[in-house]
């Protein structure tokens, strides 16, 4: 054992500390279920423990890899036998639900799903919403600056976030609970750690703001043949739903069919049209928000905008159509599959989707291309698979990371919308941010991590 897991197992207690065996004893994360590489495992319980571990590992110089839930895409919880891990599972807690200030006070470890269930017992709502929600953590959506599916009505999970807590690389404790909506006193220090991916800080605990829950849900899955329909529809929906629209999740026909296919999601409508959408409102007056609903997807009917739709009739049904969606569980059959997340201008997505699927069949003729996303917010996310036999994966996906990543310079696009960059998109930072900004990047870390110790080479090299 080395000096610096010994010291923290004598400082912390040793079931607090999992060795390097024992945490092999895991999966490295929800996609590779190859045995987890560390130095060893530290579970804190409370933010003063979390300091102790920062300021151990600061003195020694060790290098530390923070985990949450472990959903990400994007390698930034990939560690190494000489990395410790740092994991929030036991900082779980919701410790606070305030129902007059509407307000959440939550330990990092607590799931998404956990506290959507627990703020809904009191009448209220946490708008923020995704297909990982049961396992992905509340300090990875802020470390990450999560979207979903929401985003189009209740913004990103910046936008939830009034107050945080964190531990510097150092381990100086930085307690920032702010409760309020509007506190414009100085620096907004909680922005340094919000969409960072645990380069500058850990997360420890956060402040939360909560919305009334709304009453009525209504949704539809509607089919679309024309790419060119698409940015109509959006406009329409949001003027004649009167600010309720909380959804408009686009399939392309090749995504709803792979997952509609036979043995997977059954299909509610005909699986040869050319785009599917789902649509959600979430409202107050079930009556008045189901005929305004019903009259809005009339209008885009007779506006020849969609040509086929269905209504769910229970929870149930709803549930199925969202799982059409979220559950692309049918595309990991093919090996290997590469999964992008990329944000553009609204104007440019169909050319650029056209462009990416022609450079793919020249490079590869036999690939598969699968495209869905949260059109409403401009956010794309792809799963290709080459469909070719090499023994060589990394090469295959660093070409490509070219079809995809390439076009988005021209167009102003990002390469990573909602997933973050990690280690995976480091070298393509340039098409999404210039020389300066990434220099400034480096001087923040530099100040608040001056032995690089904290998720080293993770975002950016330095």
């Amino acid at each position: 054992m080395s000096n610096i897991v010994g010291q923290l197992a004598q400082q912390l207690g040793t079931d607090l500390v999992l060795s390097s065996e024992q945490a092999g004893a895991r999966a490295r994360n929800y996609w590779d279920t190859s045995p987890l590489e560390s130095l060893a495992l530290v579970r804190p319980r409370t933010t003063e423990e979390v300091s102790l571990i920062m300021q151990a590992c600061n003195a020694a110089g060790q290098s530390v890899v923070v985990h949450g839930g472990l959903t990400g895409v994007c390698d930034a919880d990939r560690s190494t036998s000489q990395d410790l891990v740092v994991s929030f599972e036991r900082m779980n807690k919701i410790e606070e639900i305030d129902t007059v200030g509407r307000t959440v006070t939550v330990q990092a470890g607590c799931t998404l799903h956990a506290l959507q269930l627990a703020v809904e017992k009191q009448g209220l709502y946490f708008p923020l919403d995704l297909g990982a929600r049961s396992s992905c953590t509340l300090g990875g959506n802020v470390a990450t600056n999560a979207g979903g599916t929401n985003v189009i009505r209740f913004g990103m999970m910046r936008a939830q976030v009034l107050g945080l807590e964190a531990v510097l690389p150092d381990g100086t404790v930085i307690s920032s609970m702010n409760r309020m909506l509007k506190n414009n006193t100085g620096y907004d220090i909680k922005q340094l750690f919000i969409g960072t991916e645990g380069t500058l800080g850990l997360v420890t605990r956060m402040v939360l703001a909560l919305k009334e829950r709304s009453t009525t849900t209504n949704t539809v899955l509607v089919a679309v043949d024309e790419g060119a329909q698409l940015p109509g529809l959006l406009k329409l929906m949001d003027r004649l739903l009167g600010g309720t629209l909380s959804s408009f999740e686009a399939m392309w026909g090749d995504y709803f069919s792979a997952v509609t296919a036979p043995g997977w999601h059954s299909a509610p409508l005909q699986r040869n049209h050319s785009f599917y959408v789902v649509i959600e409102a979430q409202g107050a007056s079930q009556q008045d928000d189901e005929r305004t609903f019903n009259s809005a997807i009339e209008q885009a009917f007779a506006a020849g905008m969609i040509v086929d739709a269905v209504f769910p009739k229970s929870g149930a049904e709803r549930e199925h159509i969202w799982a059409i969606r979220e559950d692309f569980a049918a595309l990991r059959q093919h090996k290997p599959l590469f999964l992008y997340d990329v944000s553009l201008p609204l104007k440019d997505m169909l050319a650029y989707v056209e462009e990416v699927t022609a450079n793919l069949k020249q490079v590869w003729p036999h690939s598969r291309f699968y495209a869905l996303g949260h059109i409403g917010d401009g956010n794309l996310h792809f799963f290709i698979a080459p469909e070719i036999e090499s023994s060589d994966t990394a090469l295959l996906h660093a070409a490509c990371d070219a079809m995809v990543y390439r076009p988005l310079h021209r167009i102003h696009g990002a390469v990573s919308a909602e997933h973050g960059i990690g280690l995976e998109k480091k070298a393509w930072m340039s098409i999404s941010r210039n020389r300066a900004e990434i220099d400034l990047m480096r001087l923040l870390k530099r100040a608040l991590d001056p032995n690089n110790i904290l998720n080293p080479g993770k975002v950016f090299d330095i």
